[in-house]
């Protein structure tokens, strides 16, 4: 099943990635010292489906993924035995809830037609922070894996480093890696006032200079690190486990499972807006401007939607945690 998965997500990532592109964000050019954009820029941005349908979704997000979440938080702290698996498992309900707790801003600014009302610090904040708790679930995703990975095909060789202070330490370094990871963010303008309409994007709309240069290099890093390597993990870790525990059937039968589970959450919430993100910067000169920037959108609302299933993978990979759910 895995192995399946494997094949047909890879097939159309090579797929997708070899389509005609236009861009991931709209583009400003600056005439006269006056932002000028284009009318479908500004008609996309007071359309029904950026200012009802994409703020929605992210209200189901908000409404399922936070009570989820923080139940999840209170069982793991309070209920199960603080393992290594457990340190990375109360990690990712930590980043999720970061992301959730930060929707409310996003939410605000779709029903007000993209409209930023908090000023340019907080966007550049918000926006960071954005990003920021995606990587950090991504790799913590990713380390979750690896100590299944040590745990099963290694248990006797791993007790000596699969500890709580070095699973601390690794998360630690996780949210170290997260935060530099969001720098470019931080230092970059990310709002922008568009006079024909009386409104000021965050981030939806960039200057065409710095799409060009500022950020190509920085969205083909992220694509890189935040979304390849730990694909590529997470496959060898799940696959290594199935193939160890093959000679149970029962054990096998659970391996498959979490490995469909685990790789299905991760290709359908992270794959999509990477994607995206590699059509984006492979032909950047398209002359349409907005098509793309649409599935982004709702690429976006997908991985936010990965802070509601969480939760649930926590019931199948911990048996701890599921005992004390029931």
């Amino acid at each position: 099943i895995s192995q399946g998965i494997i094949f047909v997500s890879l097939l159309i990532f090579l797929l997708v990635g070899s389509l005609n592109g236009r861009q991931r964000t709209f583009v400003s050019d600056t005439v006269e010292n006056k932002t000028v954009v284009e009318k479908s820029v500004t008609d996309y941005l007071a359309s029904k489906f950026n200012t009802m349908v994409i703020p929605s979704l992210y209200c189901i997000v908000l409404l399922i993924g936070l009570p989820a979440n923080a139940l999840a938080l209170l069982i793991l702290i309070t209920k199960t035995k603080i393992t290594p698996s457990t340190i990375f498992l109360i990690n990712l309900t930590l980043a999720d809830l970061f992301f959730i707790l930060l929707l409310p801003l996003k939410i605000s600014y779709h029903f007000l037609g993209s409209n930023w009302l908090f000023g340019e610090a907080l966007c550049r904040i918000y926006i960071a922070s954005f990003y920021g708790s995606i990587t950090c679930s991504v790799f913590l995703l990713m380390s979750i894996s690896i100590d299944k990975y040590f745990a099963i095909v290694y248990p006797m060789f791993s007790r000596s480093f699969r500890n709580r202070s070095k699973a601390t330490f690794g998360a630690i370094v996780i949210w170290i890696l997260a935060l530099f990871s969001i720098f470019p963010f931080l230092l970059s303008q990310q709002t922008l006032y568009i006079s024909d309409v009386n409104i000021t994007s965050c981030h939806d709309i960039l200057p065409r200079e710095e799409q060009n240069s500022y950020y190509f290099h920085y969205f083909l890093f992220l694509v890189i690190l935040g979304f390849i390597v730990p694909f590529l993990v997470i496959i060898f870790c799940y696959i290594s486990i199935i193939w160890t525990l093959s000679m149970n059937a029962r054990s096998q039968f659970r391996a498959k499972m979490l490995s469909t589970l685990v790789t299905i959450t991760f290709l359908l919430c992270f794959m999509p807006s990477n994607v995206v993100l590699v059509i984006h910067y492979s032909e950047f000169h398209a002359s349409n401007h907005s098509d793309l920037y649409v599935s982004y959108m709702v690429c976006l609302v997908l991985s936010a939607f990965n802070t509601c299933i969480d939760p649930f993978v926590y019931y199948y990979i911990s048996d701890e945690f599921r005992d004390k759910v029931r």
